[in-house]
């Protein structure tokens, strides 16, 4: 077992500091829970904005928070309340103190991290202004060009406050590492460098790299232009402005190149690594290390996992009149980035294949891009038009992008015998958010159990926890080769082949595109379609070969994704990854400060 020196206190900067939003939030409740981590660092504190004043005092720090400072709630139950109080005068902020705990039921682990929280809505503006200009007199940042957006201005006004609190907690020490968690915790980090009364360790963690997503999602052909064109123009020594042009009007550019000042860079993701270097001259020699996300291992029987299957079944049948053979699903946020209509060309071809077999199956998409939807109104729009098999623009049920999508899932299921689409576009999946025609007995752990077949063909994933959620439940995976997760499996099966996972590689060109950089950066949405159509077709073509035939077979399939999961739990993470990175990262900053002495 990996043992790294005591004393070490980590600082998390983030905006998912009480609620978990998405992989950021994964990320630090993985760690939390881990005992790996709790063993290794001896103080984490997490801090973040404060984003609403309103609202009872109980859920100022979420479920679990024990609040102890908040000038809002007249609550001043530490002996750091009256400095802490002229923090607030200087900046004009309201702050929040006290500890959040995150608790791993099935291991019986809970972590409970110190929580600031700063609301920065009002900040004086002198204070924020001198940071401001030596943000541009020491790493060129143009606060100027960005101060009209507040997701930029909300974390520059929370670093000197935030570095103003650690001092005053006691964790202005060379023991602490501020830890970054993408751009919105750069600003933090480059105060922690301009300090010059404390020698904090800085790192910026890497969970995406944003111009790279921004430049993906934009383009019409995605990512397979993207990490052709990269790759090419890595190898001729070209970074992303030479090929892309100037991107200092995208806000969190500037923020993220930044990172060279960091004294680590902790990238979730083999194809993070590369879009880093990709992005600048400093960035391609800096130290960056490879930190993955952990995927959950959950340990069931075929029993179990039938049992869940037969509840989806039961559902479908409620909804559409059939029990299918085989349940696939896709549990995700609606977003471009997320390929869902790669996930509709190989049911396209799975639906020609069920035809010829007789066999049945539904796609359960989870999937929304607004808040989760009032139960009443659920109960209204299913006994009104059967939803969420029909369904209807505008509140409370389509949103534009949902509707836009809606489209392309109508047009399958008009074509569609064997398989059909049921477009789920609500939070949670339980009889009390989904409807009555839902089992009664139903719970969201079943549509991760019972699924025989969980998409994520993303075309920008830095890592994809939520596509190997059902790895250890049986369910194939099916994802794309730009996910980070991909690189994790590469990596804890050496290399060698998984019946459980099965990688589309929608950048492979086939040689139907020229191998130049120009001719690569003509691929359009056109190109793009068609290596889609074939990569679909092998896909589906790998399904059909994969999907367990009898009970046999699902054991065996259950025990290798178990197998597999547990391998890339956050226990592996943390000690194989995180923990050695983060000694690598005190010992280069200890020499670091011995040199400049």
């Amino acid at each position: 077992m990996f043992v790294m020196a005591r004393n070490k206190t980590l600082v998390h900067v983030t905006h998912e500091a009480v609620e978990k939003i998405g992989g950021i939030g994964a990320v630090i409740e993985g760690m939390f829970t881990c005992r790996s981590y709790l063993d290794a660092v001896d103080r984490s504190i997490v801090v973040g904005p404060f984003f609403a004043t309103e609202g009872p005092t109980i859920y100022r720090l979420g479920r679990n928070g024990e609040l102890l400072y908040s000038s809002i709630d007249a609550v001043a139950n530490t002996r750091y309340a009256r400095a802490l109080r002229k923090v607030e005068e200087h900046y004009n902020v309201n702050i929040i103190y006290g500890r959040k705990s995150f608790t791993d039921k099935r291991a019986g682990i809970t972590g409970s991290p110190e929580v600031v929280l700063i609301n920065v809505q009002n900040a004086a503006a002198e204070p924020i202004n001198r940071f401001k200009r030596r943000l541009f007199d020491e790493f060129g940042i143009r606060s100027d060009l960005y101060e009209n957006l507040w997701e930029y201005e909300e974390y520059v006004r929370l670093a000197c406050p935030a570095l103003d609190v650690l001092k005053i907690i006691g964790a202005a020490k060379s023991s602490t590492t501020i830890v970054a968690h993408e751009f919105m915790g750069m600003p933090t980090a480059l105060a922690a460098i301009l300090e010059p009364s404390c020698d904090y360790g800085t790192v910026f963690y890497a969970h995406e790299v944003a111009p790279m997503r921004n430049i993906i999602e934009k383009h019409p052909g995605h990512d397979t232009m993207f990490y052709n064109v990269m790759r090419k123009a890595s190898e001729q020594g070209l970074y992303v402005e030479d090929v892309f042009g100037d991107q200092s009007s995208y806000f969190k550019y500037p923020l993220v190149d930044a990172a060279q000042y960091c004294d680590c860079i902790y990238a979730v993701g083999d194809y993070v690594v590369d879009e880093l270097r990709f992005l600048s001259p400093k960035l391609k020699t800096a130290e960056i290390d490879l930190v993955y996300n952990g995927a959950p291992a959950f340990e069931i029987d075929t029993a179990e996992k039938l049992k869940s299957k037969t509840k989806l079944r039961r559902y479908c049948n409620n909804l559409l009149g059939f029990k299918p053979d085989f349940i696939f699903t896709h549990v995700t946020r609606l977003v471009r980035s997320k390929g869902l209509w790669r996930d509709i060309r190989v049911l396209e071809h799975l639906e020609q294949q069920f035809r010829r077999q007789g066999t049945t199956g539904v796609f359960f998409l989870l999937s929304t891009e607004v808040a989760a939807r009032p139960s009443s109104d659920i109960n209204n729009m299913e006994s009104e038009y059967s939803w969420p098999v029909a369904h209807r623009e505008g509140w409370p049920d389509l949103s534009n992008g949902e509707a836009d999508f809606y489209t392309a899932i109508q047009q399958f299921n008009a074509g569609s015998s064997n398989i059909k689409i049921v477009f789920i576009n609500q939070f949670g999946f339980r009889p009390s958010q989904c409807g009555s025609r839902m089992p009664r007995d139903m719970e969201f752990m079943d549509i991760r159990k019972g699924s025989d077949v969980e998409f994520g063909q993303s075309i920008y994933e830095p890592f994809g926890i939520s596509q190997f959620e059902t790895l250890s439940f049986g369910g194939i995976c099916v994802v794309s080769n730009v996910c980070g997760c991909t690189g994790f499996l590469h990596d804890v099966t050496s290399g060698n082949s998984c019946h459980n996972v099965i990688i589309a590689d929608y950048t492979d060109l086939d040689d139907t595109v020229p191998s130049d950089l120009e001719n690569m950066l003509r691929i359009d949405r056109v190109v793009r379609n068609r290596i889609e159509i074939a990569q679909s077709k092998k896909v589906a073509d790998e399904i059909l070969t994969r999907l367990p035939k009898n009970e046999k077979e699902i054991q065996t399939i259950i025990r290798d994704g178990y197998e597999l999961a547990k391998k890339m739990s956050w226990e592996t993470v943390v000690e194989n990854y995180l923990l050695k990175s983060l000694e690598t990262t005190h010992a280069h900053r200890a020499s670091t400060v011995s040199a400049a002495t």
